[in-house]
């Protein structure tokens, strides 16, 4: 088993963003104060577990608070192993392991072994795991991480403190994204932050990765929604606003031709979806909920806000709750069609074709 301690496997540049921002502690947590707050309770009692399972979908900080608290409870990084066991997942693997557990710390008063993605362990190796996990030395404490919960053994499960991370939300999504590119001299409109917050799918890796890729390729220290388009390929706002269009005037063939454009354009489908919710859902709030027009206004470019505002005006609009309805389930199948567009194409022929 490749057991690196923390000291010799983190050398990568600070100028990767993700890198870069990754809290160092607590405090600059985002988003898992349900975490941090009994974490932080246990190590002011001094009355830690020897085992955690941290569980949540990718990029939501599990390794990032993992580190923070083997720091607060003495870790140094020379006595701070971490382990892949998506590379490291059989028996022999956890033999090393546990010959390695045996040994006192270099420096520190414990060791801490954070394994990832644990739920790639083979059931041999898990069963190897058992007994060190349950009875480990005094001087050792396991931080398990998963993105894949369901895959675990009971057994262990029940030998850890469990943790699950939430996916942070649009607007703090939002806020990091551009708080980050604020701190390395950029602006970015207000529109540009929602949608990489949007294409970043409740990661905060993903989001500051995707902002890195923006800001390296910006000509100038202002980022456009127009900018963020072409550097992800993200759909361009006119294209699912023509789709739009379609449901309102009850137009079939120009939502399909606009659907063959995404096709031809090699678009991904569940991000154009999410744009197409995302705006069919303001028709909605402005129709029936103007008090948010503001907030909305801010999340949108000019163009689109007042194309939107004028659909949501519109009294002979096709466009309703079950429409978001029929979209949203579009959005749910789209994942397991063989092509990607026929939930959206099945969608909009219900719409416009159950009202003509």
């Amino acid at each position: 088993m490749s057991i690196n301690n923390s000291k010799n496997s983190i050398g990568v540049s600070q100028s990767v963003l993700y890198r870069k921002y990754r809290p160092q502690k607590f405090s600059q947590v985002i988003g898992q104060d349900h975490v941090v707050n009994v974490l932080q309770g246990a190590i002011k009692e001094g009355n830690f577990s020897h085992a955690y399972l941290f569980s949540g979908s990718r990029g939501t900080g599990k390794t990032s608070v993992a580190r923070i608290f083997s720091s607060e409870i003495g870790c140094s990084g020379n006595d701070l192993y971490e382990i892949d066991a998506a590379s490291n997942r059989g028996i022999d693997d956890v033999r090393a392991l546990r010959e390695s557990v045996s040994s006192f710390p270099f420096d520190s008063k414990c060791k801490v072994y954070i394994i990832d993605e644990v739920h790639m362990l083979t059931k041999e190796a898990f069963n190897a795991l058992l007994k060190t996990l349950e009875e480990p030395p005094e001087y050792v404490v396991f931080i398990l991480a998963t993105t894949e919960m369901e895959k675990l053994p009971e057994t262990v499960i029940s030998r850890c403190q469990t943790f699950t991370f939430k996916k942070p939300n649009q607007e703090t999504l939002k806020k990091m994204i551009t708080d980050v590119a604020k701190k390395e001299g950029y602006s970015l409109e207000p529109s540009s932050a929602d949608l990489i917050a949007l294409l970043s799918e409740g990661s905060f890796r993903d989001a500051l990765g995707i902002l890195q890729k923006v800001i390296t390729s910006s000509k100038d220290k202002k980022v456009s929604v127009e900018e963020v388009e072409m550097v992800t390929g993200a759909p361009k706002s006119g294209l699912v606003n023509t789709v739009i269009k379609s449901i309102s005037e009850k137009k079939l063939p120009d939502g399909l031709m606009a659907l063959k454009k995404v096709a031809e354009g090699n678009i991904d489908m569940k991000v154009f979806l999410k744009l197409l919710l995302r705006n069919v859902r303001y028709v909605l709030l402005l129709r029936f909920a103007p008090e948010m027009e503001k907030e909305i206004k801010e999340e949108l470019t000019d163009e689109d806000f007042k194309f939107l505002k004028d659909l949501s005006k519109n009294k002979d609009s096709n466009i309703s709750s079950a429409t978001l309805y029929t979209l949203l389930t579009a959005y749910e199948n789209t994942q397991y069609s063989y092509i990607q567009t026929l939930p959206l194409e099945l969608a909009l022929i219900k719409i416009i074709g159950h009202s003509e």
